[in-house]
């Protein structure tokens, strides 16, 4: 499910302006940066809310995990320190907050955590 998301919003603007010979190649949030993948998944300001919950989640559960990308998008842990039901814990957690930022891509606003929290 989870690759299955990232390839359905893997064009970004930058991408589809290059594909459409448009000059808009900003991100899809509304929040002017120059659009990568990267950006519309993990560094707009306006998704960054919703990755810090999970995050204050994750501690309240005492589970312990850098504040890393490459976790919740690309799902590579740190090898040895996590047991399989931490892991499964926050995959499902990061499935559940790439929809909820999958859902609002055009509109100008942060995933709503309630709906987050509905959807794991």
């Amino acid at each position: 499910m989870q690759t299955k998301t990232m390839m359905r919003y893997h064009l970004t603007p930058a991408k589809v302006a290059i594909i459409k010979k448009s000059k808009n190649n900003r991100c899809w949030h509304g929040c002017g940066e120059k659009e990568t993948l990267l950006h519309c998944w993990w560094e707009c300001k306006l998704v960054q809310p919703l990755w810090k919950t999970a995050w204050r989640f994750l501690k309240e559960l005492k589970v312990e995990l850098p504040f890393d990308p490459a976790i919740p998008i690309l799902g590579i842990y740190l090898e040895g320190n996590k047991s399989l039901y931490e892991k499964d814990t926050c995959t499902c957690m990061f499935i559940a907050a790439q929809f909820a930022i999958a859902k609002i891509k055009n509109q100008p606003k942060c995933p709503s955590t309630n709906k987050w929290i509905k959807k794991m």
